[in-house]
């Protein structure tokens, strides 16, 4: 099965999202006992969108940005390196209590001491996107997109995010845009909101092509009934998961594709990292294999992002998870929230287990 895709298009993939930076400690120190730090621009949903655009297919990113912020100066040249168009509402700072770019204080972990990751998002200038602000009908029509990449944690940041991500969403079906939408449930987003989500979660659902997420995702967000995540094995975990997805596919028939990455902790630095994609009838699986883990925050992003640049080629249905695979893979090896991919053939080459010099 192959998604069709707009021919005219004048982006391959555009991702909404809300912009940050990650302070990061060096020598992977834990946060608190850190005294230097690299800070990076990153959100969730570029994380996807940095696979394509590094390998050349054009990328748009819609968001909110400070005026006259230097981070939000920062968080443009290190998307337009990435090679992204990005349109953006700014959004004056107001007083010193004002709106800013989000804070992702993280460590990375080593060996028996787990990453601890904490968000700082008061004032979150990202909560103000409304759709008031965007042309659709310009972007999705004269313009043109082949498929546009949603997140949960967009859809559930704010009322004016989820009525934005809805309006996208409907908006992108009307003129034939392709929609990917990862579920990425956040407890503390839903609380208070969780009808209202639930209602939202499921129309964006309804009009997606690829649906992407865990058992708990699948779940929390559209009250699927699922397996308990973590199951005791492989075999176990994929029969949950397959009839979890069969139970969706009745719920949501217009999703035409499936997925979720299975990881085991060893510990920080050593994972067993797989995954599942399903297309129509058709289950790809990789079983979960050792892997070194730099830091290990992106994986999940990345897969995503291989797999939909795989889609995006217009690649044998087979190649898509072990793609998605090899990409979230090499992204635990990069300090950065993404995979900074130099080519094709390097992440084939994760695939086949070469890790051979290259001269």
């Amino acid at each position: 099965m192959t998604l069709t895709l707009k021919s005219d298009a004048a982006y391959a993939l555009l991702v909404p999202t809300s912009m940050g930076v990650r302070l990061t400690p060096e020598n992977a120190q834990p946060f608190h006992a850190g005294e230097r730090f690299l800070m990076q621009v990153t959100s969730a949903e570029t994380n996807v969108a940095s696979i394509s655009s590094l390998l050349g297919l054009p990328v748009k990113v819609l968001t909110a940005l400070v005026e006259d912020s230097p981070v939000a100066r920062m968080i443009r040249d290190d998307l337009a390196g990435r090679r992204m168009d990005v349109e953006a509402t700014l959004v004056p700072q107001g007083d010193p209590w004002g709106y800013r770019h989000q804070f992702n204080l993280a460590d990375s972990g080593l060996g028996i001491r787990g990453p601890r990751v904490h968000n700082d998002r008061a004032g979150e200038v990202g909560r103000t996107l409304d759709v008031e602000d965007f042309d659709l009908e310009r972007i999705f029509g004269s313009e043109g997109v082949q498929m546009m990449h949603l997140s949960g944690l967009i859809a559930a940041l704010s009322p004016e995010t989820s009525r934005f991500c809805v309006e996208l969403a409907r908006a992108a079906q009307r003129h034939g845009t392709r929609i990917s939408f990862d579920l990425n449930h956040r407890a503390s987003f839903w609380e208070g909101r969780e009808a209202e989500l639930r209602e939202q979660f499921a129309e964006i659902s309804s009009l997606a092509d690829v649906l992407i997420g865990n058992e708990e995702d699948f779940q929390l967000c559209l009250g699927v009934e699922g397996p308990e995540a973590g199951g005791a094995n492989l075999a176990s975990e994929l029969d949950g998961f397959k009839g979890m997805i069969e139970r969706t596919k009745s719920a949501f028939p217009n999703v035409s594709v499936f997925a979720t990455t299975l990881r085991e902790v060893v510990h920080a630095n050593l994972h067993r990292w797989g995954a599942i994609v399903a297309e129509g009838e058709r289950w790809h699986v990789v079983e979960p294999r050792e892997i070194s883990v730099l830091d290990r925050i992106g994986g999940g992003d990345s897969f995503v992002g291989g797999m939909l640049y795989a889609i995006l080629r217009g690649w044998e249905r087979e190649t898509w998870v072990q793609f998605g695979w090899a990409t979230g893979a090499l992204a635990t090896t990069f300090l950065t929230d993404y995979v900074n991919v130099a080519d094709e053939d390097q992440v084939w080459s994760a695939w086949k287990g070469n890790a051979r010099v290259k001269r």
